[in-house]
């Protein structure tokens, strides 16, 4: 049988009161783990949707030979690399991906990064808050119960608030870590791919 303590109502009630305590810094904290999470679950899916993951580097060479061979997103980009028929063209094609999806992307890691930067210091922000909150209670109170609840409500403000700034921030450090990753294997795979349409356009001229 369930405590009624835990009960998912108590809970919800325990959770938006303590959401409560830390003041007026929670919602720049809500609305910056939103904005960091929301960014980095966006890479997350647009990498992935790319499909190279599923693609060896070693089997590159026979896509770029073998039309049928090539399916989703990333046969339709090795398609474009594969019809460049010069240097020049394929400088250009690299050029315009990295224009449409490798820096976008690098923009957004980028905002998810200030966002994991910014949460704690939004945490100690409150913190201060809430000390010189409990400080105006001390000088102004006469010890009374209003004036320990003042305390109490600065303190509980401050220690609220550097938790929750940490919860978001080391998870939102390790999820940057991952895309970080991702990202970096996503561009390699265009940067192979560049190689062998350059190698395979210099093997020709050479027949040729």
């Amino acid at each position: 049988m369930t405590s009624p303590s835990l009960q998912p109502g108590s809970l919800w009630q325990e959770a938006l009161q303590t959401w409560n305590t830390g003041g007026w810094a929670m919602i720049a904290i809500a609305v910056t783990a939103l904005a960091m999470f929301g960014l980095g679950l966006r890479v997350w899916l647009e990498v992935a949707a790319f499909g190279h993951r599923g693609v060896k580097l070693s089997d590159l060479p026979r896509w770029l030979e073998q039309a049928h061979l090539r399916e989703g997103r990333v046969g339709d980009l090795v398609s474009d690399f594969a019809a460049c028929d010069s240097l020049d063209a394929v400088q250009s094609r690299l050029a315009s991906v990295q224009a449409s999806q490798i820096r976008p992307l690098e923009r957004e890691l980028k905002l998810m990064k200030v966002c994991v930067s910014a949460a704690p210091l939004l945490g100690l922000l409150g913190t201060v808050t809430g000390m010189l909150t409990t400080f105006a209670a001390l000088s102004e109170g006469s010890g009374g119960d209003q004036t320990m609840s003042a305390i109490a409500g600065g303190i509980s403000e401050a220690l609220v608030t550097t938790m929750t700034g940490l919860v978001i921030a080391l998870p939102g450090l390790f999820f940057q870590y991952v895309l970080g990753r991702k990202f970096a294997e996503y561009r390699h795979f265009l940067d192979r791919l560049e190689t062998m349409c350059r190698q395979r356009l210099l093997r020709r001229s050479m027949v040729a």
